[in-house]
């Protein structure tokens, strides 16, 4: 990480943070993490071109991230720059019964704008914690829904600064994936088509989703939601459950009391903890039922 890179970055800049060795705990739904390099939160189009030009120019290494809900970051840390799309990054336009939304706007913040406007289809994001960019990516869903169902087209930048839009099939979306979990392209805002419909009863779906999703997730404590995608004929939770691993500890580390696909930090457990215990999940499991568990959440960082 040179002098020159850090100075070019802080000039040119229009409207955003740069923080050096920034904790990534201090980002992560699971509050562990090693540093990173350098931090950039962006809040408009023209900053994120210009880290893009300047990690080219100097060759450095570029990450983005959302609200890194769904993400592990390794003790080590990360190398290079990341970049942070949230809260910063969230205007809304709502047009008839579409709604374009900034990829750093809160899933929830789609999902209560949508109810605000009568229109229905989206009840089943209102609680998924993420950004509108990591739930398109990951083709976030819950309850029967899926991003996919409501997303017309995409706006992103490529990895040399130019700007594309996508249609829905052009996303190429499969169960908890899409072409941008392939590709190294930063989503920059998404049009959803939805439904009219009765706000009364979108926002008592919306609260019956939410309620479910209180009695039966352990929202109280750091975690990163189901920690494993569902095998084909199988549900994580009741594998981990008849290998009778519920509430398996490994340090801080366990495997939650309350539903088994989550992983919970208890208070002091690091993310090489949490690993060890997803390693340790899969090879109980396969031992016992031959099923090859995958991880939903993204391990990233420096080994």
């Amino acid at each position: 990480m040179t002098k020159q890179y850090i100075s070019a970055l802080r000039d040119g800049l229009v409207n955003s943070e740069v923080s050096i060795n920034e904790p990534m705990r201090n980002h992560t739904s699971f509050k562990t993490g090693g540093p990173c390099d350098v931090m950039v939160k962006v809040y408009c189009v023209e900053d994120i071109k210009l880290v893009i030009t300047l990690c080219n120019q100097y060759k450095q290494p570029l990450l983005i991230v959302g609200n890194c809900t769904n993400l592990i970051v390794r003790d080590k840390g990360i190398k290079g720059t990341v970049v942070k799309i949230s809260l910063g990054f969230d205007k809304v336009l709502v047009n008839g019964n579409q709604i374009t939304i900034k990829s750093g706007a809160l899933l929830s913040k789609l999902a209560k704008v949508a109810m605000e406007h009568s229109l229905a289809g989206l009840e089943f994001a209102s609680g998924i914690p993420g950004t509108v960019g990591g739930g398109v990516s990951m083709n976030a869903g819950a309850y029967g829904g899926e991003i996919r169902d409501v997303l017309v087209s995409s706006t992103y930048i490529d990895e040399k600064g130019n700007i594309h839009t996508m249609t829905n099939e052009e996303h190429e979306f499969a169960y908890r994936k899409s072409i941008f979990t392939r590709e190294k392209w930063i989503l920059l805002e998404s049009t959803f088509a939805l439904k009219k419909g009765n706000k009364e009863n979108i926002l008592a779906k919306m609260n019956e989703l939410n309620k479910r999703r209180k009695d039966k997730q352990p929202l109280h404590l750091p975690s990163a939601g189901s920690v494993f995608k569902r095998p084909l004929g199988y549900y994580v939770g009741q594998l981990i459950d008849q290998c009778n691993l519920k509430g398996y500890k490994l340090n801080d580390a366990q495997i939650s009391t309350l539903h088994s696909g989550f992983i919970v930090n208890l208070d002091n457990a690091n993310s090489q903890d949490i690993i060890d215990l997803i390693d340790y999940i899969k090879k109980t499991v396969y031992n016992q039922f031959k099923v090859k568990l995958e991880t939903e959440v993204k391990i990233i960082g420096e080994k």
